[in-house]
This record gives structure tokens, sequence and C-alpha cells, in this order.
């Protein structure tokens, strides 16, 4: 039946996007972040240019893969997702997005002018938005696959 095959696809997608983005984002909060106060500082600015380019490579794909497949489970007939985890889920995907692109990334972007420790130090602490929210979103999904399987 393609319905039943187009549900554990997309579950299946939303599962290892969703938890790909919680293991890049506690490497990131616990290794990549802190390290980066301890990059020379004649240096740095190429480094956080190059960071940017690469994370992005890296975390784009997969936050668009789990963005999209958060809302078909919250939005699709056929879903097996009860209403009110994937509502819970999507709000903590506008938590971590609203984060990204009215946080994080303005940080970055004043760091890739050259090292601010202020501007670091907010970096990793603004950073615990996203990560207790991918680690929330990762552990309610593996909840609601538990009871609905």
């Amino acid at each position: 039946m393609i319905t039943g095959d187009l549900t554990r696809a997309v579950l299946v997608l939303q599962l290892a996007s969703t938890w790909t983005m919680v293991g890049v984002i506690w490497t990131v909060q616990l290794v990549h972040y802190p390290l980066m106060s301890h990059v020379d500082r004649d240096r740095y600015q190429g480094f956080q240019v190059e960071h940017q380019r690469r994370i992005g490579w890296l975390v784009v794909p997969v936050m668009l893969v789990e963005m999209a497949t958060a809302l078909a489970l919250a939005l699709a007939p056929w879903s097996p997702m009860p209403a009110v985890q994937s509502w819970i889920g999507l709000g903590l995907l506008a938590v971590i997005w609203g984060s990204t692109f009215l946080v994080q990334v303005p940080l970055h972007t004043r760091l890739a002018r050259g090292f601010h420790a202020d501007a670091h130090q907010k970096l990793v602490d603004f950073n615990w938005i996203r990560t207790i929210s991918w680690t929330a979103r990762g552990l309610l999904l593996l909840a609601t696959l538990v009871t609905i399987h």
C-alpha cells in the first residue's frame, strides 16, 4: 500500500534528520563552539568564514528534510502522529529556526569580521536554546514512535 510505504518513509526521514541534528548540535555545543576561542586571532576571520561555508553544506539539507517531514506528519491526513506531538515538534522547530536565523547567524556574521569575545560567548550561551530544543524534539519523536508502533 503506497500510503503505508509513504508513512514509513516520512517517519524514517523524520527520525534520521532529527537525530542527525541532535548529534550535530551537541558536537557544536560541547566541542566546536568552545574551541573557536582557541583559534589564532590572525587567522580567525578566515576560520569563521570557512566554518559558515562548511557547516551550511551539512546542516541546511538535513534541516530542510526535518522541516518538510515534520510538516507532513503534522498536516497529512495519513499521518500516524498524534496532533499534539506533531504540533509540539513543530513548535520546537520554530524555536530552533528562530534562534538560528535571529541569533546564531548574526553572531556568526559578526565573528566573520574577527573574533569578539562577547559575540563568541553569546554564540555558546544562546546555542543552548537549540541544543535543548533539538534534544527535546528527538526524545519527543522517539517517545511518539514507540507509542504508535
